[in-house]
């Protein structure tokens, strides 16, 4: 073999090498990214989408050649700081993460997706699959205020946790937060202020309740707040 043939085996022969040397460090910056984009759409303490993911699965159903009309469920817990105020934030978290595993279970029975927004208040979108919207709705109300265990220093406590749920219909092209999610709010807020653990159905007009009679600001309230004076 003439010198130049030499010289260039060599050189793929050390390109070929330093590539496989560089892969492990490819994979690992790989793994990094995609875990990166796992938690900026992801709820750390549930597991489920939070509300950038749960926007992003609403882009995605928009852009599906089969659009056509949602389901949207809004679930807020009952009183659920006496919660953490007994057992404190981690069991209370354990409780929030049991609960977000029934409503996702609930969501992909129905060919959905659930999130989690913010404290105690999740989402679900689903496709129409059924006109019994309470039926749905009711599913929710049901499985939730199921007892969950918890481990509490060695000994084994019962926590009830009850919610006010909100179903409204819209269609995949609405504005999501301003139409869609916005009608499930307010017929969330008519459960919770009709007697709680119950759920309530979007009628056209129905407005939100007056705030004097709310229990005050959610916690995506007050962030939305906050972003608007920063």
């Amino acid at each position: 073999m003439s010198l130049p043939l030499i010289m260039i085996a060599t050189g793929l022969a050390a390109f070929t090498l330093g590539g496989l040397a560089m892969w492990p460090s490819v994979r690992r910056l790989r793994n990094r990214l995609t875990d990166a984009i796992w938690q900026l759409e992801h709820d750390p303490v549930t597991g489920m989408l939070n509300r950038a993911g749960l926007l992003a699965a609403h882009a995605t159903l928009t852009e599906a050649d089969t659009a056509g009309p949602i389901i949207v469920v809004l679930i807020d817990l009952d009183d659920f700081k006496p919660v953490n105020d007994t057992h404190g934030h981690d069991r209370g978290d354990d409780v929030l993460a049991a609960i977000g595993g029934r409503i996702a279970d609930i969501a992909a029975l129905h060919g959905g997706t659930a999130a989690r927004l913010s404290g105690d208040e999740y989402a679900a979108l689903l496709p129409v699959r059924t006109a019994d919207l309470a039926r749905i709705a009711d599913t929710f109300v049901a499985l939730i205020a199921q007892p969950v265990e918890l481990t509490t220093d060695g000994t084994t406590v019962t926590v009830t946790v009850t919610a006010s749920v909100g179903i409204a219909l819209a269609e995949s092209t609405d504005p999501f937060e301003e139409v869609a999610l916005r009608r499930a709010d307010i017929a969330m807020y008519h459960a919770k202020h009709h007697g709680r653990n119950r759920h309530a159905l979007y009628e056209p007009g129905m407005a939100m309740p007056e705030p004097g009679r709310r229990r005050g600001p959610r916690l995506r309230d007050r962030r939305l707040s906050d972003e608007a004076m920063a």
